[in-house]
């Protein structure tokens, strides 16, 4: 980063429009910042992952704190969640340190990671509905005992997408707990999912810290624009309404996660 100040205006501007936009949406930023800072800015993938989950973890332990005030954390899922996605984090921050992070050949593959989440997370927004209607259609046994190790095995592909790419824990997660918790109420689906980000996102930047792949500069720039652009985004009285926000987030994380991909 150049310049004298250790605030960078451009970087503070886009954490806050990105902060508005969850406001309004919901969505985790991993989908929305991490491929911003690598088309737009040219920031490294592994700087701006690393970057970007330490700047989640900040942003969703403000919001686990007003979930847990509110009752809407079921610390059970939390906690199955956890207990997947802690080791799966753990082992795959320790393949990483066997690779130079940094490097161009390690760039290429985190980017095609990172497009390829985008993809997927763009699908899960796209189509929630429609499996969650073939699930409870062809899938009874999803309320059964097999509930716990299914949420379990999911901590697992949330840890290892999450540390690789930051993004999956928002609508990908979301998607697969909603199918898995149907007699839950929503918001406490919600404040669970956001709860476990917290631990998650935090080993994974830390993780990223000790193989040198933040930048914390980046990172007080962004959180200087995004918290308060959240706390407006959610406080805006003016929502677009969701057939329309959900479907125009997906095309957009989808046409960002096939320019990755290319």
């Amino acid at each position: 980063m150049t310049g004298s100040f250790p605030i960078d205006p451009l970087y503070s501007l886009s954490g806050f429009l990105v902060g508005v936009l969850v406001g309004q949406t919901g969505v985790g930023g991993g989908s929305l910042m991490t491929p911003l800072l690598v088309l737009m800015f040219g920031i490294h993938p592994a700087t701006a992952v690393g970057t970007d989950l330490l700047y989640a973890a900040a942003t969703k332990t403000v919001g686990t704190l007003t979930h847990g005030l509110h009752g809407t954390v079921n610390w059970r899922i939390t906690g199955l969640l956890a207990s997947g996605s802690v080791p799966a984090t753990l082992l795959t921050l320790l393949v990483m340190s066997q690779f130079e992070t940094l490097g161009p050949s390690s760039a290429r593959l985190l980017s095609t990671g990172l497009g390829v989440a985008l993809v997927v997370t763009s699908m899960a927004l796209l189509s929630r509905r429609h499996i969650l209607a073939y699930t409870a259609r062809n899938m009874p046994w999803l309320d059964g005992p097999h509930v716990a190790t299914a949420t379990v095995v999911l901590g697992v592909v949330m840890g290892v997408l999450v540390t690789l790419s930051s993004v999956g824990a928002g609508a990908i997660g979301m998607t697969v707990l909603v199918i898995l918790y149907r007699r839950t109420p929503l918001p406490q689906l919600i404040g669970s999912d956001i709860a476990h980000a917290v631990p998650l996102t935090l080993i994974a930047g830390i993780g990223h810290w000790f193989v040198g792949s933040v930048d914390w500069m980046l990172l007080l720039s962004l959180l200087t624009g995004s918290i308060p652009g959240i706390i407006i985004g959610t406080l805006m009285s003016v929502r677009l309404p969701d057939y329309i926000l959900r479907p125009t987030l997906a095309i957009t994380l989808l046409m960002v996660g096939g320019k990755l991909l290319l």
